[in-house]
């Protein structure tokens, strides 16, 4: 089982419209509700590719119920989220201009949560973590959480002898990585905020020297930069693909994360990962991919680089 957490859960809410104008009314062509927040984007990607994933994190309010209802529908997506006694679950709003192709993001604050849901969080966690092949922890901290609370769940999952991938920004992530997740992935912004080094090259070999084992960087339709204990590689698809680019990272992450779990080798691992990502941005929305594009675009995804004990 893969397990994957997202404390900061979300209701998706992507609208299509003909084309956005500011300032003016526009009608809506279609509406899609999809469970959101990276790390059940991260699941839906997973189950997908065929494994069995347990979805942690928190769930409250009526569309906190929503959530859980989605999730129920997914094959071989279980639901473990912790309900919140008063807050409910945020919503994120997505437009996509059908003309451009562009998407407009709209992401409501998390709700407060109290220091007795994240004692029975950390709890659902610990028992969770029995029978997880890998972890991801995906995501921003919703109020109430403590700024350090990826660093603590990173050394409860080695302790459990389970191999973790972080997928945060900010503070959350300066304060995990000396905890010392088995991989990062951080987008180039990301990346830039945690070193200061716009260069990717040195930028993630900055991050790794603050801890993580392994560092994965996402550079758009560049495609990804790893620096890892058996090498370094660059991972790029043959092509950039129009469309929505939202979920690309999370599919990036799912992709490492089932290679992780099935003990895969870092250029097999990286092509997974940038396939996925590839494929994703063909989904109007987060959390899914083109099955026939990936598939394609698996065996031709370009991977370069050198062995290296560094």
């Amino acid at each position: 089982m893969i397990l994957t957490v997202t404390l900061n859960t979300a209701l998706d809410i992507t609208y299509r419209v003909r084309a956005l104008k500011p300032h003016t009314s526009h009608r809506v062509t279609e509406v899609l509700e999809r469970p959101g927040g990276k790390g059940l984007n991260v699941a839906r990607v997973l189950a997908a590719l065929g494994h069995e994933v347990t979805a942690t994190g928190f769930a409250g309010g009526s569309t906190g119920e929503v959530v859980r209802e989605l999730l129920a529908a997914t094959e071989g997506l279980h639901d473990a989220l912790v309900p919140l006694g008063t807050g409910a679950t945020r919503r994120t709003i997505a437009v996509v201009d059908d003309v451009t192709g562009d998407t407009t993001q709209l992401n409501e604050p998390g709700p407060a949560v109290t220091p007795a849901e994240w004692a029975a969080f950390q709890r659902r966690y610990d028992d969770l973590l029995l029978s997880a092949d890998a972890v991801a922890l995906c995501g921003s901290l919703p109020p109430g959480v403590p700024v350090n609370a990826y660093a603590g769940l990173i050394r409860t999952a080695r302790a459990a002898g389970v191999p973790v991938l972080l997928d945060t920004s900010g503070e959350p992530l300066r304060r995990a990585i000396a905890a010392r997740p088995d991989i990062v992935k951080p987008n180039a912004d990301e990346l830039a905020e945690l070193t200061g080094s716009h260069e990717p090259l040195r930028a993630v070999q900055d991050a790794r020297r603050r801890g993580a084992h392994a560092v994965v960087a996402s550079l758009g339709a560049e495609g990804l930069l790893a620096h890892t204990p058996e090498g370094r590689w660059r991972a790029t698809p043959p092509a950039s693909l129009p469309g929505n680019p939202t979920g690309a990272g999370d599919a990036a992450v799912a992709g490492l994360l089932s290679a992780l779990a099935e003990n895969l080798t870092w250029p097999d691992r990286l092509s997974r990962a940038a396939a996925l990502s590839a494929a994703s941005v063909l989904s109007p929305v987060a959390g899914e991919f083109d099955r026939g594009t990936y598939e394609e675009l698996r065996g031709r995804v370009r991977v370069t680089g050198e062995v290296s004990a560094a």
